[in-house]
């Protein structure tokens, strides 16, 4: 069978969410969405995890933990760790997946002997990517360490601003350990297919949602191929690929770090463009901020569009909600675009049946010939898109006309001072 997951969220007390954002608020969207299994986010904040005890229950042993209405989740959190190492100063955003509640409790009192957990769904750390592998590994084997969003300039493992140029460079002596990568919004497999050094290294996609809203969570996904899920089968493909069947990811153009640029100065550049101009923006004479692709060109000991025997499949998709939005012209949370969205869930069940599933005549049905057309064209990956940069989403293109796609002010980007302000603090 297959199962859709998101395995990387927050919750009510992370930086920048909703305090509405809670297990009953990610259910509800998670099943309008079709995400069969989510990560819970933030295990180890106190109130947090108070509310995951109090909400969930393991199912018969398995790992897997479900609500009373029945959605399940995997017990997830992200560190961020900010320390130095080769002489630099680096910054590692760490997804963590836990087998049980009572491997959380430990991992929570090794947390504590370290610092504060109680001040933000994702605490800072000043230690290594290395010593916090280890750490985890002396409390539970079955701890999963995975490099978050990895080529986030700021906070990714290889990110042009504060991460390495291999995961040997990060993790040395624990690389054996790591077993797979979140690609992130701005990048993609084939991307990552490039480096020759990740031949083993496994992909996977996630959401790194800091809301319930179905434009954002979901909107990268994992897909499992289990005879059952339990966490034990979940952790096997994460290591070895099998029973990873796939990933679902939005254009990597989408991303707000696709391309270098500068938001302030409203400039952005392909990595050729960049490379020509020395990195610098013509507006305001500084160094652009550099984005993805050109990391990974600059990266790649491979060609664009090498494909690896063992590749597996991803499909990308622009999430519906943005889709009806910018086919409308009107807002993402407005009824206009509510209303078209609850009538397509009415008629197909979920937003990835919509998306993925739905033929053209089902489609007319319930909307006009205009959006169907739309629908079927993201399917395709016949959208192009305006790529993004410094902290700004890229612009889906259709014909001469581009789809009006809102900003996620809710979930800013973190700044390197801040973030060193909340280690110094904490």
């Amino acid at each position: 069978m297959k199962f859709i997951t998101d395995l990387h969220l927050h919750g009510k007390y992370a930086r920048a969410t909703s305090k509405d954002l809670t297990l009953p608020m990610l259910e509800k969207y998670g099943r309008i969405k079709g995400v069969d299994i989510l990560g819970t986010g933030d295990f180890q904040h106190p109130q947090w995890n108070r509310h995951l005890k109090e909400s969930l229950t393991e199912i018969d042993g398995t790992g897997i933990y479900q609500t009373f209405g029945g959605q399940k989740f995997v017990l997830q959190s992200e560190i961020s760790l900010v320390f130095t190492q080769a002489g630099k100063g680096r910054r590692v955003h760490l997804v963590i997946l836990a087998p049980s509640l009572e491997v959380v409790d430990h991992i929570q009192e090794a947390l504590l002997a370290r610092g504060r957990i109680d001040y933000d769904g994702r605490p800072i750390f000043g230690m290594s990517c290395a010593d916090f592998v280890d750490m985890m590994q002396r409390i539970s084997p079955d701890i999963e360490v995975i490099p978050a969003h990895a080529w986030t300039p700021w906070f990714g493992v290889f990110g042009s601003k504060s991460g390495f140029d291999s995961l040997k460079d990060c993790f040395l002596d624990q690389t054996k350990h790591v077993h797979a990568i979140e690609t992130g919004l701005s990048s993609d497999p084939p991307m990552n297919w490039r480096l020759s050094q990740l031949d083993g290294i496994n992909l996977i996609s996630s959401s790194d949602s800091h809301s319930y809203w179905p434009w954002r969570m979901g909107r990268e996904s994992t897909i499992f191929e289990l005879k059952q899920p339990t966490y034990a089968a979940i952790l096997k493909a994460i290591r070895t690929g099998e029973g990873l069947a796939g990933t679902i990811e939005t254009d990597p153009g989408y991303g707000i770090y696709h391309f270098d640029g500068h938001r302030d100065c409203g400039i952005s550049y392909s990595p050729e463009e960049s490379k020509r101009r020395k990195g610098i923006c013509e507006k305001c004479g500084k160094p652009v901020t550099v984005g993805v692709a050109a990391r990974v060109e600059e990266l790649a000991d491979r060609p664009e569009g090498f494909k690896p025997k063992h590749a597996k499949k991803h499909t990308d998709l622009i999430p519906l909600s943005e889709l009806i939005s910018g086919v409308l012209g009107v807002g993402l949370a407005t009824k206009k675009t509510w209303t078209v969205y609850h009538a397509l869930i009415k008629k197909f069940g979920t937003e990835f049946a919509v998306l993925l599933d739905a033929t053209q005549e089902q489609l007319k049905e319930v909307v006009d010939a205009s959006l169907a057309d739309v629908i079927l064209k993201n399917r395709h990956q016949q959208i192009q898109v305006k790529p993004g940069y410094d902290g700004v989403y890229g612009i889906p293109i259709i014909g001469d006309r581009a789809l009006r796609i809102e900003q996620d002010e809710s979930c800013p980007q973190e700044s390197p001072k801040k973030t060193q302000k909340g280690l110094d603090e904490y």
